[in-house]
């Protein structure tokens, strides 16, 4: 398609498939390769995160399928794989805690499918109000430190699993955790210490020298044989609940504390979001489309809508299994719907066989999964370049270990809001003569002026006028701005008074024609047209 001048409009994403437009067979094959990898890591790994919030095993074996396959009709990532991460398990466990809803092993509340629906609605009407761009405030250091403290208590919480206690403490935080794996020390299991040990050493030297093996897929396999051929059980080494077979079907929400879920579906929301666009734009290749943070928005809030509809905990794209995906060649979705196909068919006939895992192996897929949040490298990154960044990361991580992580969310996003006010705030200006070149002051704005920042410009440009005595006229450049606010207006008619008072001019010039229509609304402005002093 073509502009009237000629020049060529690149091409839109299709809202449907977008990932499969320009599409080669001969990509077929890498895809379906792709698919499969991912699967051996994504569906073992869904499954133990599912046991962070003391759910089902199932519960993540369906977020391996409903929310995979939504995105891969909807999301604008070739390589992205969602299903559900460790920070999204860690907050879900946590929000039931505060919500006083209580989880067993063996079946999934029906308060799971009221808190991701509640996830899908809140991102559906961030996209409604097309907030997309608004992922851009959350800065770095934010988010590490929310994964510090993710990656601490969880790796924390399931040691006394790793040691053969049968207790989940993530939702209740560091502290609580910490004093678990104190009394879980004196009852100890060898065997599944020994099965533990082996298991995390093997899973951190393939990710270390063949990151390419499915790790997961091996440990997994190798934890059922053992348990089935090696007499874990006798020894004392605990099996997972029972997997149903089948495929996830409807279930009813539960409204009896939809209130209290609210808080901690809004920090997962935000989480989800935020990891779902970090992720897509670490796959983006060379010449793929851009990644629209809308068109993400839209995809994420109809994986959380329907997937919990059919029972998965709140989704989003998942860094660990996205890499594999797009290490294996993945070119688009269908790699997601090939993933998806493997979830189903370990659903449909290999829950016998899963049920044979040890809750121990489990545990170890997610102490090495999130021992990786814990990123001391970065932290010191942030100190070498910049001790404010880094604060922010150490105050949220030290909230989120004390108080929890709920509340390291919105201490974090409060923390962002701050710092972009502060910013905004900054007067942004250029100051040139003043009364050695002829008593004119030229001022240029930097930026344009918005609430935050206009007071503070006022004072800036009185200071600059103070330290340039004989000034007589004030000319301020306007050009930057392409939108004002009434604010705004009564900032600069505050100036001009100001100036005034002390028997100098003010010339506004520069303004953009929408700029220009809305002050010619006022009496001020139309005066100073007349008197030329403005255009």
């Amino acid at each position: 398609m073509t502009t009237q001048n000629g020049t060529q409009r690149p091409p839109r994403n299709p809202w449907l498939l977008p990932t499969l437009s320009g599409y080669h067979r001969s990509w077929i094959g890498r895809d379906v390769l792709a698919g499969l990898s991912a699967g051996a890591v994504v569906v073992p790994q869904a499954m133990a995160y599912a046991t962070i919030a003391n759910l089902p095993v199932q519960a993540g074996l369906y977020t391996c399928i409903v929310p995979m396959i939504v995105y891969a009709l909807l999301g604008g990532s070739r390589a992205m794989s969602v299903s559900t991460t460790s920070t999204i398990a860690t907050l879900t466990a946590t929000t039931f805690v505060s919500a006083g809803v209580v989880s067993g092993s063996d079946d999934i509340p029906r308060d799971l499918v009221t808190l991701t629906l509640l996830v899908g609605a809140i991102l559906a009407v961030a996209r409604l109000l097309r907030l997309g761009s608004l992922v851009e405030i959350i800065n770095k250091p934010t988010l590490l430190g929310i994964q510090v403290g993710v990656g601490a208590t969880v790796a924390l919480g399931q040691l006394p699993k790793l040691l053969g206690v049968s207790q989940t403490t993530t939702g209740s935080g560091f502290i609580r955790s910490f004093v678990a794996v104190v009394e879980a020390v004196p009852h100890a299991n060898l065997a599944t210490v020994l099965l533990s040990v082996g298991s995390v050493a093997v899973l951190f030297l393939l990710k270390r020298f063949a990151p390419r093996v499915p790790g997961p897929l091996i440990v997994v396999a190798a934890g059922i044989l053992l348990s089935a051929f090696a007499g874990l059980p006798e020894a004392g080494v605990d099996r997972i609940a029972p997997v149903p077979g089948g495929f996830p079907l409807p279930a009813l929400p539960s409204f009896e504390h939809i209130v209290a879920l609210l808080p901690g579906a809004f920090a997962i929301a935000v989480m989800a979001f935020l990891e779902t666009t970090a992720v897509a734009r670490g796959l983006r290749g060379t010449g793929d489309r851009t990644i629209d943070n809308n068109q993400e928005l839209l995809a994420d809030a109809a994986a959380n809508l329907v997937g919990g509809i059919f029972q998965t905990l709140p989704a989003a794209g998942g860094f660990s299994q996205s890499a594999v995906n797009r290490d294996a060649g993945a070119r688009s979705q269908l790699s997601g719907l090939v993933t998806a196909g493997l979830a189903v068919l370990v659903g449909l006939w290999l829950g016998p066989v899963v049920s044979l895992l040890p809750q121990a192996t489990l545990a170890a897929l997610v102490f090495v999964a999130v021992f990786g949040l814990i990123d001391i490298s970065s932290l010191r990154r942030l100190w070498r370049i910049s001790r404010r960044d880094f604060a922010v990361a150490i105050v949220t991580m030290a909230v989120g270990l004390t108080a929890g992580l709920l509340q390291a969310v919105l201490v974090g996003v409060v923390l962002t809001l701050i710092l972009l006010l502060s910013a905004l705030n900054k007067p942004r200006i250029r100051v040139v003569g003043g009364g050695d070149a002829g008593g004119e002051l030229v001022v240029t704005l930097l930026a344009p002026l918005y609430t935050a920042s206009m007071l503070a410009t006022e004072q800036a440009v009185l200071e600059a006028v103070d330290a340039s005595p004989g000034t007589r006229r004030v000319t301020v450049d306007c050009s930057v701005m392409q939108d004002v606010s009434v604010t705004v207006i009564e900032g600069l008619r505050d100036l001009d008074r100001e100036l005034t008072g002390r028997d100098i001019t003010l010339v506004l010039t520069g303004f953009a024609p929408a700029v220009l229509a809305m002050l010619e609304r006022t009496d001020w402005f139309r005066m100073l047209r007349q008197a030329g002093r403005a255009g």
